[in-house]
């Protein structure tokens, strides 16, 4: 069916008062449409309109066009940035339903952004865009710098994109004053650590800096991906519902929708898992539930508290994981296994899926940063595990001590000061 942007914005001034009659609370909405090619820009650079300059973003671009040139790979009905106003883009090759469908689904993430504490205490929606733009600015004055240049930029932004996320997981707290607290504090955030205690001139503290903010932009994203898809998904849901929509578009919607929350095979749909919990919640408690679960929990919270067995069983969850030389079903979701599964899931979301690494002290004799791996029964890919101690070292300047656990030993992994790598192997513990 072909359509104008006046019949986008007809149904958007449609679906913005209903949106705010079911009781959402967002910031001011604004759409770009947007052709295919800048949706795979606007992926690449996770929706900014500006990005510093580095080649890990044109990696991504190239990737995504090449699979979406071959159709190995689809793009995002749309793409919305916890921004105040809210700035969202809907690719111009969407068919009418679909356009309406996610406007639905961007006020849905609007609401979340404005409203889960996640991101109320650790972004600020207002700065976003300025942010970006100036952290751009930035990056760029110092590529253009004769004294530094793209070349040291570059080097230094690949180490500092290697640790980013190795950072305080405690979303919007505030740091001590009180200088002995403060030391404990920088212990759970690397960068900060190597900000405060390395020997970097100022404009490699000021990368640090601007990596460092705009990861804490990003950790709410990640720790509620599932909550805010899935928050997303129930409200296009309940608004298509009530648009009295023509047969011709009703059947595309419900066909849409379905595509959506699809389970995966083999691994967890984000859209798919939020929805039923939201739906399940609904009906359990009402609506007055669902706010106030979109308002306090993340990821590993809404899964522990509100995954019953009763959902397991319906979802047909299961676990499965490799013994010997094959993969097996280790748990269903019966009385006994759904627990399993609920706590992998748990174990297994938000900065879950990311290694907890934490400063444990410098040594005094040859300045010899010394890193722990917080073991939670996952070991460390040994082959990351190096290149990012090479990394760490790239931003400390001295040798750097890793200590963790292979094959249940205690293990000590050293980088040198010619970056060479070590095991030291100190038993079972």
């Amino acid at each position: 069916m072909e359509y104008t942007s006046k019949d986008l914005e007809k149904w958007c001034s449609i679906i913005e008062p209903m949106a705010k009659e079911l009781g959402l609370d967002f910031y001011p909405q604004e759409f770009e449409i947007v052709s295919y090619t800048d949706m795979i820009a606007y992926e690449a650079y996770v929706g900014m309109p500006s990005r510093y300059p580095h080649w890990s973003f044109g990696k991504s671009y190239e990737r995504t066009k090449s699979l979406y040139k071959y159709n190995l790979t689809g793009l995002p009905y749309e793409m919305v940035i916890n921004s105040n106003p809210c700035l969202a883009y809907l690719m111009k090759d969407n068919t009418l339903l679909l356009q309406i469908l996610t406007m639905a689904h961007v006020y849905g993430h609007n609401d979340f952004f404005k409203n889960n504490r996640l991101f109320k205490e650790g972004t600020r929606a207002s700065y976003t865009i300025e942010m970006f733009k100036n952290d751009a600015d930035i990056i760029r004055g110092y590529v253009n710098d004769p004294s530094i240049g793209y070349d040291e930029v570059e080097k230094f932004l690949n180490a500092a994109h290697a640790i980013r996320l190795q950072t305080n997981r405690t979303i919007g707290m505030k740091h001590s004053k009180d200088e002995n607290k403060l030391e404990k504090e920088w212990k759970d955030d690397i960068l900060q650590f190597i900000m405060n205690e390395g020997e970097l001139n100022e404009w490699q503290k000021n990368v640090l800096n601007i990596v460092r903010r705009e990861t804490a932009y990003f950790i709410p994203q990640i720790e509620t991906k599932i909550m805010n898809e899935g928050w997303a998904s129930y409200w296009h849901y309940k608004i298509l519902h009530k648009l009295n929509l023509p047969d011709s578009l009703y059947l595309e919607f419900i066909k849409r929708h379905n595509d959506v929350i699809t389970p995966y095979i083999g691994s967890i749909n984000p859209y798919h898992l939020g929805f039923k919990i939201f739906e399940d919640l609904e009906k359990k408690y009402g609506l007055n539930k669902i706010f106030e679960v979109r308002l306090l929990e993340r990821d590993e919270s809404f899964i522990r508290r509100y995954l019953t067995e009763d959902l397991c069983y319906e979802l047909n969850l299961f676990q499965y994981g490799k013994e010997k030389n094959e993969y097996v079903v280790q748990n269903i979701s019966d009385d006994t296994g759904w627990l399993e599964i609920r706590n992998t899931l748990c174990k297994n979301c938000g900065m879950g899926m990311i290694p907890n690494i934490v400063i444990s002290e410098v040594s005094k004799n040859d300045n010899t940063l010394i890193l722990k791996h917080i073991f939670e029964g996952r070991e460390l890919d040994s082959i990351y595990m190096e290149a990012t101690l090479k990394y760490v070292y790239d931003l400390w300047g001295h040798p750097v001590q890793l200590n963790t656990k292979i094959d249940k030993s205690d293990m000590k992994i050293y980088c040198d000061n010619d970056k060479k790598i070590s095991y030291t192997n100190l038993g079972e513990n």
